[in-house]
């Protein structure tokens, strides 16, 4: 793995600085409520990114026509007064708001009452806002940007982050973070940057989702498939990709993704059994899979323990349950073809 010196009080400025040229205050632009959000039995039929799960145990679904909140009864566009951006991704923070990310429109967030739409011109590094994260801190992640409950701060190569291009982020355990990009994977210790590389010295591209394990460990995968690093080794775990990831509660690890990547046409949704994770092969279970063109993404456990996934393509889009024995479709009757 090759290293990144940089000095600690320079580094201290770049994390801690309420102050600096790349930090731009925030707005007083808000979108406030003038029609009633859109309520249907049936979910979004458009492409699902990402899902996610509420404090509340509302299922939260990021769909390229709106975002969606699901109750246990019906589904809310809670974005029905916006005008038609591309959303990627959505997140609940800590005091109950909702960030919303888009392809090409930058971000919004909700409190509930009105929404505040922060593009490029806001302070955003980009208005490409794919991945959205809250650290231990409380910081709000939108790619390299980030925000203090007060103003964003963006961070570049002059920083000392080995990529500009961040897609994912993790803090771990020990408080270490972690930036996946178009070009690499690599960790911030608090002191050093490091890039991670595999034992032919190569960087992992097109780093596609990140998680940490019961065990510390951090599994993430890229365009070659499933990775697992323990700190001291790093593992192929399986061939298949994983466009999302997690860990549900009893330690199995969910994959939506590539069965045979970098150019497989079948997506499937894949149980690694928590028994033998760390076997040589661990046993996989393939619960569903689509053929291309087309791709699964987006996954969450939910309170109850069923999995909800996303579907995005020509031949499949919308959002679906797994309650362990069934599958259910939330799309209306005649989209389901």
């Amino acid at each position: 793995m090759k290293y990144f010196p940089v000095y600690t009080l320079f580094l201290l400025f770049v994390f801690h600085t309420s102050c600096g040229q790349n930090q731009t205050d925030l707005p007083e632009a808000y979108i406030k409520s003038e029609f009633k959000d859109t309520v249907t039995s049936y979910g979004p039929s458009s492409m699902v990114r990402n899902v996610k799960q509420a404090r509340n145990g509302d299922i939260l679904i990021a769909a390229f026509n709106g975002v969606f909140r699901y109750d246990g009864k019906s589904f809310t566009n809670i974005t029905s007064r916006i005008p038609s951006p591309s959303f990627w991704d959505v997140l609940e923070d800590r005091k109950g708001n909702l960030w919303l990310g888009s392809r090409d429109s930058g971000v919004y967030r909700y409190n509930g009452k009105s929404f505040q739409h922060f593009t490029k011109k806001d302070g955003l590094a980009s208005n490409l806002a794919l991945h959205i994260y809250e650290d231990k801190a409380g910081n709000i992640w939108v790619g390299a940007s980030r925000y203090d409950g007060k103003s964003f701060r963006n961070f570049t190569t002059k920083d000392g982050f080995p990529s500009n291009d961040i897609r994912l982020i993790l803090e771990d355990k020990t408080g270490k973070f972690w930036f996946g990009t178009r070009d690499n994977i690599f960790v911030y210790d608090g002191k050093i940057f490091t890039v991670l590389k595999n034992k032919d010295g190569k960087a992992f591209n097109n780093v596609w989702s990140i998680i940490e394990d019961k065990k510390g460990s951090i599994w993430f995968s890229n365009i070659e498939g499933l990775w697992r690093y323990d700190g001291s080794t790093i593992t192929k775990v399986s061939q298949r990709g994983a466009s999302a990831m997690i860990e549900d509660k009893k330690g199995n690890i969910w994959t939506t993704g590539s069965v045979q990547p970098p150019n497989g046409k079948v997506w499937a949704l894949s149980r690694y059994d928590q028994k033998s994770l760390y076997d040589e092969q661990p046993t996989v279970t393939e619960i569903t899979s689509i053929e291309g063109p087309g791709m699964l993404c987006g996954l969450v456990e939910a309170s109850d323990g069923s999995i909800w996934y996303g579907a995005m393509g020509s031949t499949l889009c919308g959002v679906f349950r797994y309650d362990g024995k069934t599958i259910t479709d939330f799309r209306r009757k005649e989209d389901q073809k």
